[in-house]
Order: C-alpha cells, then sequence, then structure tokens
C-alpha cells in the first residue's frame, strides 16, 4: 500500500510502504548471523584443537613401541634383540607401521621390522614441537598427507627412552578426518541450539518490539490525526523504551501540527474570501475618494490625498494577503528613502482618534537616506507604531500626569548600516508575547490578536537583509530595534517633530 503525503510544492506524492512480507527478515537474518558466530568461534577452537589430536596421535604410537621395547628387554640377545616373528609382525600390524625402535642410554634397538621398508619423506620429531609447528603439521596431514611414509621420534616417559616409529601417513590422515567430522557434527548442533537460545532472546527482547514499533508507525502513517493510532509506550527502562516513548512524544507533536495547519488551511481559505469581498469595499471607498477630490472645500483637499494613499496601500496590502499565506513574499524593490518623511507618512496613518494624549514623536535625521522598499517598509513601521499605539490607547490608567509617547528614531551604524528603533512608554510586552515573538497566531500581546503583524514585519526586514529584535531596557515601555543596511547619506540629527 502507499501513503500519500504533500511535497514541498503542495502536490501529494506517494510513499512506498515496507511489505509486510519482509518483517521477518530482520529474525531470520539474526538466526544465520548468529550460528556463522558460533560456527566461526568453533573453527578457532577447531584449529588448536585438530593439532592436539595429531600430536596425541603420535605419541601414542611412540608410547606403544616404548612399551613393546621394554617387553623385548628380556629377550636372549640382549642389546639388539628383536622380538620374535609373530610378535614383531603382530606390533607392526598394531601399530600399522613398518619399523619400531628405541634408544636408550645412546643405544638403538630394534624391536621390530618389515621385509621392506619405504623410504621416509616426513621426518616427525615430537621432541622439538611449539604450537606454530603443530598446526602447521596438522594442516599439511590434512591438505597433503595420505601417500606418505613418516619417520617418527620423540622422547617417552621422563625422557630416558627415546622410541622411533616409520610407518605410513594414511592411518593419521584417517583418523584425523573422522576427528574433523565429529567436530563438525558437535559444532553444528552448538551452533543451532545457541542461535535459538540468541534467536528466542533477541526475538523477544528486541525483534518484537521493533516490529510493534514498525506497525504502530504504519498505522499512524495512514490517519496521523486519529490520536488513538499514536504509540502506547511500554514504559520499558531501556533502549527500546526510550525510543517508544520519544516516538510517542514525535507522533503526538506531528498529530498537533497536523490539527494547527488545518485549522491554518482553514483559515486562509477564510481570508481568502474575507480578502475578496474587501477588495471591493476598497474599491468602491477609492472611487468615493476620487469624487471628494473635486471637492474645492480646502479641509477636504487637505484630507484627500492621505485617504487616497491609505485606500491604495490597503488594496495592496490585500493583494499581499495571499502572498503571505502562500508564505511567498514579493522581493523587495529597493529605493532611496528618506526615512524621516516615511515616518511622518506613518504618524499620519496610525495617529490616535482626537482627545487621546498620545504623543508621536520623529526623531529621524532630515537627511538620512535608506535603501529599502518604500511600500514594504511602510508596512513595517505601520505594523510597529500601530502596536504602540494600540498598547498606549488600552492603558487603564487614566492621569494626566502619565506619559503616552511613541518615538521612532534612527542613527548611522558603522561600517554600513542604520539602527531604526521604535520605541513606546506603555506597559510593556507580556511575557507570553516575548516567548513568541514574530510568531504567526503566537506573538500577539493583545486579547484577540493574531500576531500577524510581527510576523510580517520581520519577514521584510529579513527579505531586506536586516534584523529586528526586541531591546531589553529597565524602564517601563517596549523597543524595537531594526538593523537594515544598505545606508545611502545621512546627517545631522535636526529637532524631533511631534506629531
Amino acid at each position: 500500500m502507499q501513503q500519500s503525503v504533500d511535497s514541498p510544492a503542495g502536490d501529494p506524492a506517494p510513499v512506498p510502504m515496507p511489505a509486510r512480507g519482509g518483517r521477518r527478515r530482520l529474525s531470520r537474518r539474526l538466526l544465520l548471523i548468529t550460528m556463522l558466530a558460533v560456527m566461526l568461534a568453533e573453527v578457532l577452537i577447531f584449529v588448536p584443537s585438530i593439532a592436539n589430536f595429531r600430536e596425541g596421535w603420535l605419541e601414542a604410537k611412540l608410547e606403544t613401541a616404548a612399551v613393546a621395547g621394554l617387553a623385548s628387554q628380556g629377550s636372549e640377545a640382549e642389546g639388539d634383540a628383536t622380538l620374535e616373528a609373530d610378535q614383531g609382525t603382530g606390533l607392526l600390524v598394531a601399530l600399522d607401521a613398518m619399523l619400531v625402535a628405541i634408544i636408550e642410554g645412546g643405544a638403538s634397538r630394534l624391536i621390530a621390522r618389515a621385509e621392506t621398508i619405504d623410504v621416509a619423506d616426513l621426518q616427525v620429531d615430537l621432541a622439538d614441537r611449539n604450537p606454530v609447528t603443530m598446526i602447521v603439521g596438522a594442516f599439511d596431514t590434512l591438505l597433503l598427507g595420505g601417500d606418505r611414509t613418516m619417520r617418527i621420534s620423540g622422547p617417552v616417559g621422563d625422557g630416558s627412552l627415546v622410541a622411533e616409529v616409520v610407518m605410513s601417513e594414511r592411518p593419521l590422515r584417517r583418523d584425523m578426518l573422522i576427528y574433523s567430522r565429529n567436530i563438525l557434527f558437535l559444532s553444528l548442533a552448538i551452533a543451532s541450539f545457541a542461535a535459538l537460545l540468541v534467536y528466542a532472546a533477541i526475538s523477544f527482547y528486541l525483534v518484537r518490539p521493533i516490529q510493534a514499533m514498525t506497525g504502530a508507525m504504519i498505522r499512524f502513517g495512514e490517519n496521523p490525526a486519529d490520536p488513538g493510532r499514536i504509540i502506547q509506550p511500554s514504559g520499558r527502562g531501556d533502549e527500546i523504551g526510550t525510543a517508544e516513548a520519544q516516538l510517542a512524544d514525535m507522533q503526538a507533536r506531528l498529530a498537533g501540527t497536523l490539527r494547527e495547519q488545518r485549522h491554518l488551511a482553514d483559515l486562509g481559505l477564510a481570508v481568502a474570501k474575507i480578502n475578496h469581498d474587501l477588495r471591493n469595499i476598497l474599491a468602491s471607498a477609492q472611487m468615493v475618494s476620487d469624487r471628494l477630490a473635486d471637492v474645492p472645500d480646502p479641509r477636504v483637499q487637505r484630507v484627500v490625498p492621505p485617504l487616497v494613499r491609505s485606500l491604495d496601500r490597503a488594496l495592496a496590502y490585500t493583494q499581499s494577503v495571499l502572498s503571505y499565506g502562500r508564505a511567498i513574499e514579493s522581493p523587495p524593490a529597493k529605493r532611496a528613502v528618506r526615512l524621516a518623511r516615511l515616518v511622518d507618512d506613518v504618524f499620519e496613518v496610525v495617529a490616535p482618534p482626537e482627545g487621546v494624549p498620545i504623543e508621536l514623536v520623529n526623531a529621524v535625521p532630515e537627511a538620512l537616506e535608506i535603501a529599502v522598499d518604500p511600500d514594504q517598509f511602510h508596512r513595517v513601521l505601520v505594523n510597529l507604531c500601530r502596536n504602540a499605539v494600540q498598547a498606549l490607547e488600552g492603558d487603564a490608567a487614566d492621569l494626566p500626569s502619565l506619559v503616552r509617547r511613541v518615538t521612532v528614531d534612527a542613527r548611522p551604524e558603522p561600517p554600513d548600516e542604520v539602527l531604526i528603533s521604535i520605541e513606546d512608554t506603555g506597559p510593556g510586552l507580556p511575557a507570553r508575547a516575548r516567548d513568541n515573538l514574530f510568531k504567526a497566531f503566537q506573538g500577539s500581546a493583545r486579547t484577540g490578536g493574531t500576531g500577524l503583524g510581527l510576523a510580517i514585519v520581520a519577514e521584510i526586514v529579513q527579505a531586506h537583509g536586516g534584523r529586528i529584535a526586541l531591546a531589553e531596557r529597565p524602564l517601563p515601555g517596549t523597543r524595537f530595534e531594526i538593523r537594515m543596511p544598505g545606508r545611502v547619506a545621512d546627517g545631522e540629527a535636526g529637532p524631533s517633530r511631534a506629531g
């Protein structure tokens, strides 16, 4: 099956789900890996084991020869006597040898001898042995032996007696192959038993919980909006329990994010409908303002230009609402702008009603010029100044001595920046608004506010390559500082103009 998720472009993109039949492949792999690991350990054990088997087999031959030699000491031919013919033949058959002799006290004594003796192809001296020669000799016999004749010699007992045997290598190789076969069967049995135990433990403690988490993720992916599909942690105290808890937390946060996105999508649709009707209303108001421009009354002529500019900006704002909803803000068309005059224009828009004692102070030097998009930066200042005015209007204290002032100031910052500050003497931002500044629908300081204003401000400032921050200050009130690049010109600070 496939699950559709939204791609960055907004189109559904199919996401392949893992085949359910492949869920147990991990278990099978773990079983095979465990068996191979045990078999590898058995191989490491087999190497010294087969070498010891070969050495023990050869020592047994020499010990038998020594016992036969000691038994023949009572023969008539002292020092060079051999066993009787039938006894010698029996000893050679028992040892599967061609010649048996012992060396005692520096004298060599023949015990038994076949009629014909092959030339020895391999000399094996058990007196001169170490782990490396033992292992090399064992694998030499296994891989290359079979048709060679060996001459075996070595001390027996306390070392005062040395036995010597000449025999074919075929019996040794045959017994070593039988021993290797038995070790192989035993290793397979041990590996299977150990692998099953390890598999059962891993399956119970690891594979099954992982399969449960995988199933929970698949179920959650089919319908992330359903809170009942969020995995329930088992409460284990190990890494699996931590993974379950983290997965549950991630799914819960993802479900919450999806709910918020759905709400935002519904809000965007509502805004689009309101935007459509609002544009029609503003267009009608614009037509009325055009008629007012023909009225010869001086007061009307003084009011109409700001009204026309405000209606034009309002129409532009309605068009930009959908752009913000698509997270696409048009690139700024930067021009050289006299900041002081732009602030004057902003003060005309955000001026409080008559009778509200709020002072608007434009402290920007008259000659200071910056490179910004006039319309977009007008929106920045309008949003910040309007928030400041609304904070002062909502101040419950009604005292004549209370200072209610909004100040916009700017000064050059080396090497090529302008620091713009918007400051008010209001009660300041609450903690919740400080924690969510510049976040849409979260950073509002007023009841019923959306927080879109500061989000739009931050987006426009960043698009200009600037930075905005809330300045920390010991006095009451709020101060936003904007650092903008691209200063064009500046002059000495002139007198403040109060609105």
